[in-house]
C-alpha cells in the first residue's frame, strides 16, 4: 500500500502530543532513577494500551463520528465523568507543558525571563492553531516529529560509548516514592488513554482536508505514530539511563530549572557541542506538546460541553482557548512552585482513570454503533480483555499501597 507523507494525519498528531511531557520527562527521569530497570514499564504499557488508542481512529473512520459521540450512545454519564476528570487536568497539563517549553527557550536563546518565553511561545501556539487551524497544526507536526525522531536517534548514537555498561536488571518498585513513579510513568505512557479522543477527534479532522483516506490508511497512519513513540520512549529513557543514572544531582520539580538542568547534564557528559542536538530534540519536543495540547483540550471541551447540553456554540472552541490560557496563566502566576505536586496527581489520575477510557472504547467498538467490518477480530478483543484486566489489576495493586 502506497502511503505519501502528505496523506499520514492523526498518528503523526498522536506522535506529537504523547512524546512530550510524558516521553522527555517521565522518560529520562526513569532513565536517570532506575537505570534501564523500568524498561519492562514503559513497553507493556505500550502494549496493554495500543488496542484502546487505535479504537480512536477506527471508530472515527468508520462511523464519521468522534468518541465523545459514541459515549454519549453509550451513556450520558460517560460524558460527564469525562468533561469533570479533563477540567481537573487540562490546566496543569498545559502549564507543565508550557513552563517546560519555555525554560528550554530561555536556555537556548538566553537573555529573557520564564515569562517572556511562555507569552511568546503561547501567543504562537494560539496564532497558528486560530489562522490555520488543522491544516497547519497537521503540517508542522510532521516536520516536528521526523526532526525530533531524527535528533533523538543521533543524541542516543552520541551518547553511547563502547565502554558504556549497559544494567538492564529490572526493577520493581517497593516504596511510597518510587511506587508513585512508576504510576505516574505508566499513566503517561505513551501517553494518556483519553488522547484516544482526540485522535478520534484528528483522525475527523483529516478526513475533511483528504475525503479519501481510507480505513486501512487510518490504521497504517495510527500504527506508525505509536512505533514512533514507542521508540522515542526508549531513546529518552536511553538518553537519562546512560547519561545521568548513577548522578549524584537531583532534578527540579520546577519546569524552567528542570529544562536548564536537563540540557546541562547532557552537555556536560557528552560535551559543548551536544548542546544543538539535545536541545533541538528537547525543544521540538515541548513545542509540539504545547501546540497540540492548546489545540485539543479546548476541540473536546467544546464539543462535550455541545453534547451534553444539546446546543452548538459558534465560537466554542475560541472560547475554550481563553478559557484554558486564563486558567494556565493563572496557575503559572500562583502555584508555580507547586507544579511538582500537580503533576504528579494529574499523571497518577491518568493512570487511575485508565480502566475507564479502555471500558469505554471497548464497550463502543464492540456495540451495534460501530459497524461490523469495523468492530475488532476475535483475537483482538481476547487481547483487549486481558489489557482490561491488567490495568485494573495494577490500578488495585496501586491503591492497596496508599
Amino acid at each position: 500500500m502506497k502511503i505519501s507523507l502528505k496523506k499520514l494525519g492523526p498518528g503523526f498528531l498522536f506522535a506529537g502530543a504523547a512524546i512530550g511531557v510524558s516521553h522527555l520527562v517521565q522518560s529520562t527521569r526513569a532513565g536517570a532513577d532506575f537505570g534501564f530497570g523500568l524498561i519492562w514499564a514503559l513497553v507493556l504499557i505500550n502494549i496493554v494500551k495500543y488496542p484502546f488508542f487505535q479504537f480512536g481512529p477506527r471508530y472515527a473512520a468508520a462511523t464519521g463520528e468522534s468518541l465523545l459521540e459514541g459515549y454519549k450512545k453509550l451513556n450520558k454519564g460517560v460524558l460527564i465523568a469525562y468533561f469533570i476528570i479533563t477540567f481537573a487536568t487540562m490546566f496543569t497539563i498545559q502549564t507543565a507543558v508550557t513552563i517546560v517549553t519555555a525554560g528550554i527557550a530561555s536556555y537556548l536563546f538566553g537573555g529573557s525571563s520564564l515569562v517572556f518565553w511562555t507569552t511568546i511561545i503561547t501567543g504562537i501556539c494560539v496564532c497558528v492553531l486560530l489562522i490555520g487551524r488543522y491544516k497547519i497544526l497537521d503540517s508542522l507536526m510532521k516536520v516536528i516529529v521526523i526532526c525530533l525522531t531524527i535528533s533523538t536517534i543521533v543524541a542516543v548514537a552520541v551518547a553511547f560509548q563502547p565502554s558504556t555498561t549497559l544494567d538492564f536488571t529490572q526493577v520493581i518498585p517497593n516504596d511510597p516514592i518510587s511506587i508513585a513513579f512508576l504510576i505516574a510513568f505508566m499513566g503517561w505512557m505513551p501517553a494518556p488513554l483519553d488522547i484516544s479522543i482526540w485522535n478520534s477527534i484528528w483522525t475527523l479532522e483529516k478526513k475533511k482536508t483528504n475525503p479519501s483516506i481510507t480505513l486501512k490508511q487510518s490504521y497504517f497512519d495510527f500504527n506508525v505514530g505509536y512505533i514512533i513513540t514507542l521508540i522515542l520512549g526508549i531513546g529518552f529513557l536511553s538518553l537519562g539511563a546512560i547519561v545521568m543514572f548513577g548522578s549524584t544531582e537531583t532534578f527540579s520539580p520546577k519546569g524552567g530549572e528542570f529544562a536548564n538542568q536537563l540540557i546541562n547534564m547532557y552537555t556536560s557528559s557528552l560535551g559543548e557541542g551536544a548542546k544543538i542536538i539535545i536541545g533541538i530534540a528537547a525543544l521540538t519536543t515541548m513545542f509540539s506538546t504545547t501546540l497540540t495540547t492548546l489545540d485539543a483540550s479546548p476541540r473536546v471541551m467544546n464539543k462535550t460541553t455541545e453534547l451534553i447540553s444539546e446546543k452548538t456554540f459558534k465560537r466554542g472552541y475560541l472560547l475554550w482557548i481563553l478559557i484554558l490560557i486564563t486558567g494556565t496563566l493563572g496557575i503559572f502566576l500562583f502555584f508555580v512552585s507547586e507544579m511538582g505536586l500537580l503533576i504528579k496527581i494529574a499523571t497518577i489520575l491518568s493512570f487511575l482513570t485508565a480502566p475507564f477510557y479502555a471500558i469505554a472504547n471497548y464497550k463502543l467498538i464492540t456495540s451495534k454503533h460501530t459497524p461490523k467490518e469495523a468492530q475488532p477480530s476475535k483475537s483482538m478483543k481476547v487481547y483487549s480483555l486481558i489489557c482490561i484486566l491488567i490495568l485494573v489489576v495494577f490500578c488495585i495493586w496501586y491503591l492497596s499501597t496508599l
